[in-house]
């Protein structure tokens, strides 16, 4: 059985370049609605370049926050196709 962890990172990776999914529809995804907060506090902390964790964005379309920073999402963003208001 997977950690809550592990079933993030393994729905962050199924994320395609130029999409994004909002930290409450990863939450949503792994079964536990509620749990947005806790998915950006595990994101947060993720150092596996296998899990592309800048793809994931707050509910109010804001980029949220990333461990390297909002420039380096922006940039990573705006290299991947999606487009930012």
């Amino acid at each position: 059985m997977m950690t809550f962890q592990q079933q993030v990172y393994a729905v962050v990776k199924k994320i395609p370049k130029g999409k994004t999914l909002t930290y409450k529809e990863v939450a949503m995804q792994v079964g536990k609605p509620k749990a947005y907060r806790a998915v950006g506090n595990i994101l947060n902390k993720n150092r596996d370049p296998e899990v592309p964790c800048h793809r994931v964005i707050r509910s109010d379309g804001k980029l949220g926050g990333y461990r390297d920073g909002a420039i380096a999402k922006v940039r990573i963003l705006k290299r991947e196709g999606f487009i930012i208001n």
